[in-house]
């Protein structure tokens, strides 16, 4: 039962400037996204993390980087699955032009029924293959994590929008169909303990609360049982945690690269 820190990128220009950045090279950190995860190294500091893993587009690399700073032996691996979703031939357009095109509404109504348009230059796919790749990768490596560290380890993905949306909505069991209802910002922390009878969503989109109940507690303290009337303290054995103030944009495309 490791636990797994959902950290999505910092902010880019393209999340400033509107743009749907996608598997677009070059898309790296602006000067606000580099202090908001200069900020969350901070919080995370006396976390012993495990295994940083990321998706392998520049904004991740570079988040990631910085978290990985001051953890000996800690390097950043990279994987595919948990790179953004290939948006296709709405990779790089202004949202504002995306918001018109009647795929929009079928992005926001039902994403499973989602696909997005092919293109001669990026690679696309539907929400439900994002969904599904992230989702295995996620819990693969959280096993292995587990296996190596035993179960008091924590570990961190890094990841995208839409992406962390979705390992969100498969941890709460809420259909593909739900996930806009969650927000996930730039820089934000999100945290998930897969247990073997259910997962636990310890916080979500969270930028600012405090992380000590992250440390881990002894082993035998773990439970996969959910306390009926609600938790009362914030150990790291404490699957009812408070999340942070919930913030970012709404939408699956708004900021979701």
């Amino acid at each position: 039962m490791a636990t797994v820190l959902l950290v999505r990128h910092g902010r880019t220009t393209a999340n400033s400037s509107g743009v749907l950045a996608g598997w677009t090279e070059g898309v790296g950190l602006d000067e606000t996204g580099r202090e908001q995860v200069a900020t969350l190294a901070g919080r995370l500091r006396d976390v012993p993390v495990a295994r940083i893993v990321s998706s392998p587009l520049q904004r991740c690399q570079e988040t990631a980087a910085v978290l990985a700073q001051g953890r000996d032996g800690v390097t950043v691996e990279s994987a595919d699955q948990l790179g953004e979703c290939r948006y296709g031939g709405w990779t790089g357009r202004p949202i504002k032009e995306l918001a018109q095109d009647p795929l929009w509404k079928v992005v926001q109504r039902q994403p499973s029924a989602a696909t997005f348009p092919p293109d001669e230059t990026y690679a696309h796919e539907s929400l439900t293959q994002m969904s599904s790749r992230a989702v295995e990768v996620v819990r693969r490596i959280d096993r292995d994590v587990e296996e190596a560290h035993g179960s008091s380890a924590v570990w961190v993905a890094v990841s995208h929008g839409d992406v962390i949306k979705a390992l969100l909505a498969d941890a709460l069991g809420m259909h593909l169909d739900s996930f806009q209802r969650i927000v996930v910002a730039p820089a934000s922390l999100s945290v998930v303990r897969y247990t073997p009878h259910r997962s636990f969503v310890l916080r979500s989109n969270d930028n600012g609360a405090s992380v000590t109940d992250l440390v881990p507690a002894p082993e035998e303290a773990a439970s996969s049982d959910a306390t009926p009337g609600g938790e009362t303290g914030t150990s790291a054995g404490d699957p009812g945690a408070p999340a942070g103030d919930p913030g970012g944009r709404t939408g699956s495309t708004r900021g979701a690269d």
